[in-house]
């Protein structure tokens, strides 16, 4: 994958159908299409996606709050999966939380998705708590993970 096939932008209306096909591909409980629309529109809603030969292959969001961020929501198409999409656009947010002077990021994620927790691992995310029953489709638990943000740097890339 070329530096240059690959780029992270601020997430469109018009992305919102290839953002569906993702999200109903990927996750068994997917989000509606309005919860899409309301980060667009909000504020405190940093939603981004992840492009490669203009196709829409990811995306990730981060709610902002104060001092702190929350990752909502990260994907990556099957097909472009282990081919470092998913690190890119988790090192994208978190220089944006940098730059946005928080302090900390926090997310959720499924004990099961071992691939994801081995991710933020290793971008120094600590587990925090169990969330029992959290998820609903199937029933399952949730990690609470925490990421410091370390202030004076910045690790985005991708643009």
């Amino acid at each position: 994958m070329a530096a240059n096939d690959f780029y992270i932008r601020g997430m469109t209306e018009g992305d919102l159908p290839a953002v569906m096909i993702l999200e109903e591909d990927l996750f068994t409980d997917p989000w509606p299409e309005s919860v899409f629309l309301e980060d667009i529109a909000s504020s405190f809603s940093h939603p981004q996606v992840a492009e490669l030969d203009g196709q829409l292959v990811g995306y990730a969001i981060l709610w902002v709050g104060v001092e702190e961020g929350h990752l909502t929501n990260i994907a990556v198409s099957q097909k472009f999966q282990r081919k470092s999409i998913a690190k890119r656009l988790l090192s994208f947010i978190l220089g944006l939380a940098t730059d946005l002077k928080l302090r900390q990021v926090f997310l959720e994620v499924r004990p099961s998705n071992e691939a994801a927790i081995k991710l933020y691992e290793n971008f120094d995310f600590d587990q925090l708590d169990v969330r029992k029953n959290y998820y609903r489709n199937p029933p399952e638990d949730c990690v609470v993970m925490r990421h410091m943000i370390a202030s004076g740097n910045s690790g985005r890339e991708g643009e």
